[in-house]
């Protein structure tokens, strides 16, 4: 396993295959002059991986304000508990998929795949809206809503030093009824994800892309697969 990657200034991997553990999928944070942000947790087994792979990054845990979950399945939220309790951070997550998360639900959270358990936890706040705009010291974190993989996926965007950083966590599905997935909503989702023109492209499971370029051909493959 190796360490935490600056993939743009400030912006931080500090989890996920090869970073944290195999099942993971991959998190990242976020400075801000004044805090920082936090998407995705881990599957929950590695939260102390992820602590010093932030410490090696010079980022204090205590300093997460808030931690956003694209969505309710455990690769992704599993850690979420314990840095809610201990380091006071904040979830946010879509209100479609925070009941999964608020009832520990073993099917809508996929912990049942892990051979997993996943507590009740309390989500600190819901978006709801299509488009939510968090404000940073000065810039601007989005919330898309993004449905298809689950009903409450999100993916974000932000743009820094004239680049358009896009974490779109799990856009390549699976699309499973057992997930509430649905093909004609995820299928809008990636038009408007491809509309943003992104930069740098941060996946759940596939890695960095780092170029536009690579970006399109990334979302466009799985268009092509799923038409």
């Amino acid at each position: 396993m190796s360490g935490s990657e600056e993939i743009a200034p400030g912006v931080y991997l500090v989890g996920g295959p090869n970073i944290s553990r195999a099942e993971d999928a991959t998190a990242f944070v976020i400075r801000f002059p004044d805090t920082l942000v936090m998407i995705d947790s881990g599957g929950g087994r590695s939260t102390g991986i992820l602590e010093k792979n932030m410490g090696e990054a010079g980022l204090d845990p205590g300093g997460i304000s808030l931690l956003i979950l694209t969505h309710c399945h455990i690769d992704h939220i599993g850690g979420a508990p314990y840095f809610r309790e201990i380091h006071g951070a904040r979830l946010a997550m879509h209100d479609l998929d925070a009941d999964a998360v608020e009832q520990g639900d073993p099917v809508r959270t996929a912990a049942h795949w892990y051979d997993m358990e996943f507590p009740p936890t309390p989500v600190d706040r819901r978006f709801t809206g299509s488009h939510e705009v968090l404000p940073f010291g000065g810039e601007e974190l989005h919330v898309l809503h993004t449905p298809g993989h689950t009903p409450g996926s999100v993916s974000l965007y932000l743009d820094r030093e004239g680049k358009r950083i896009l974490f779109g966590q799990d856009i390549h599905g699976p699309f499973l009824p057992a997930f509430g997935s649905n093909l004609d909503d995820w299928r809008v989702s990636m038009e408007k994800l491809l509309d943003l023109k992104a930069d740098i492209l941060c996946e759940g499971h596939f890695g960095i892309f780092p170029d536009r370029e690579k970006v399109e051909r990334y979302l466009r493959k799985y268009l092509r697969e799923y038409s």
